[in-house]
């Protein structure tokens, strides 16, 4: 891969978790957290190999399931709470529906089926990176 696309994609990495971090808000958190999957994408399919792919895809579904679980979990809690301020959990089915989409996001039991799969299908830098960097903004 060309290095100025790879700097690109790990700044845009570091950006989406600058901003899920620094985000008071549902939608930016939520924006930052797609700008981290769609970054990490183009890496995890960075070799031309049917494990590198299949890994790329189901890290795809995934994380593009928890995120419409987080975007949705943040409408009905904006729906009846009038606000999108992330410290303002205060309806029952909110903080439930975050919580298996960000255990979905993060990896964690009992949605953690897909992690050792996606693992094997990379490289040991992008293990790395799945593994520590893209579980901070969660």
């Amino acid at each position: 891969m060309n290095p100025y696309i790879m700097s690109i994609l790990i700044s845009n990495l570091a950006l989406g978790a600058i901003i899920t971090a620094a985000s008071y808000h549902w939608f930016l958190a939520w924006v930052g957290l797609e700008l981290n999957t769609l970054a990490i994408i183009p890496i995890l399919a960075k070799h031309h190999h049917p494990r590198a792919t299949e890994a790329a895809t189901k890290y795809f579904i995934i994380q593009a399931t928890a995120s419409s679980i987080i975007l949705l979990s943040s409408t009905i809690n904006a729906w009846y709470t009038g606000t999108w301020d992330i410290t303002q959990l205060t309806t029952q089915p909110t903080p439930t529906m975050l919580l298996i989409a960000l255990a979905m996001k993060l990896g964690l039991a009992p949605m953690h089926f897909w992690l050792p799969e996606v693992m094997q299908g990379t490289d040991t830098m992008t293990a790395l990176i799945i593994a520590t960097w893209q579980k901070l903004p969660p």
